[in-house]
């Protein structure tokens, strides 16, 4: 008896032990996200992202394993504005986790935290191409709207995790001190590159352009997510001669072929922007806005 008694306490304090080294699971939908959320995070968190920085977050396969991993999540990450709305939907629900579901506290649309462009005065239907009635997505091309999704990151990890608030707030802020740091060097690198001209490919850059200082004078797509035509190819090359537009902003996960036609025939440079961290090989957010910064730096600069 006393040896089944030693077991059972000993049992007891492994189960404890355990428990209390538990990590919170994370799932972001974007690896920008995931990025920013390990920062926060530190050693409390585990974090994956499900759509590769090699992948257009708009159109990714909603695969059973992904939804195993939704399945243990803790705390679910958006970006919202309906950029996954093809995909996280169908996940959310073969996930059956209600911690994550939409409005639990496991479910966290980062876009709240948001200063938001391109949000549409009237309204808005599917003939005028892939447009986000709420306002454009791509908010994390922007160190300082980065700045506000960690700081609303933190404050929804303390409220999983109420031990960890005082790490999950001094993560927040030395990550946002450290973005602070990177910016006052960006900023020197881009200072030439202030006032120009670009033309884009999807309308992924108002933020970048907003933050940096640059003008989209055109976009490659006719309409947001609608495949280039001859007539508009045509019209984009007369803007560019037109205009004095010094560069091509594209997502390199984009298909190249016409951007690089339109480059060939003006004598601009094109720029594939990484559409995300390489969070799975350990990039950094800041790390991934600095190459950022030096593509722009290179291309828009005299």
């Amino acid at each position: 008896m006393h040896r089944l008694i030693a077991l059972f306490f000993v049992l007891a304090t492994l189960c404890l032990s355990g428990a209390a080294e538990a990590k919170l699971q994370v799932v972001a939908t974007t690896a920008d996200l995931a990025s920013v959320a390990k920062e926060v995070g530190g050693d409390r968190v585990d974090v994956m992202a499900i759509a590769l920085p090699t992948q257009d977050p708009h159109f990714v396969d909603a695969r059973p394993h992904l939804a195993l991993e939704l399945a243990k999540a803790d705390l679910l990450l958006s970006v919202g504005l309906g950029l996954e709305v093809g995909w996280l939907p169908t996940l959310l629900t073969s996930s059956r986790n209600g911690r994550i579901q939409s409005g639990s506290p496991g479910n966290l649309d980062c876009s709240q935290f948001v200063k938001l462009l391109d949000v549409p005065a009237t309204k808005v239907d599917r003939s005028q191409g892939d447009i986000h009635p709420a306002g454009n997505p791509h908010y994390m091309f922007d160190p300082r709207q980065a700045a506000r999704v960690a700081k609303g990151i933190a404050e929804r990890l303390a409220q999983l995790d109420p031990s960890g608030r005082d790490a999950y707030k001094r993560q927040a802020i030395d990550f946002i001190r450290k973005l602070g740091a990177a910016t006052k060097g960006w900023q020197k690198q881009l200072a030439r590159a202030r006032g120009a001209k670009v033309v884009a490919y999807h309308r992924s850059f108002p933020y970048l352009a907003d933050w940096v200082g640059i003008t989209i004078v055109e976009h490659i797509e006719p309409k947001p997510g609608i495949v280039p035509n001859p007539r508009h190819v045509a019209h984009v090359i007369e803007v560019v001669k037109q205009a004095r537009v010094r560069a091509i902003l594209q997502e390199a996960f984009y298909p190249g072929k016409t951007s690089e036609l339109i480059a060939e025939r003006t004598h601009i440079k094109l720029v594939r922007v990484p559409g995300a961290p390489d969070y799975q090989n350990g990039q950094s957010y800041v790390a991934h806005m600095n190459r950022i910064v030096e593509l722009l730096a290179g291309a828009c600069g005299p």
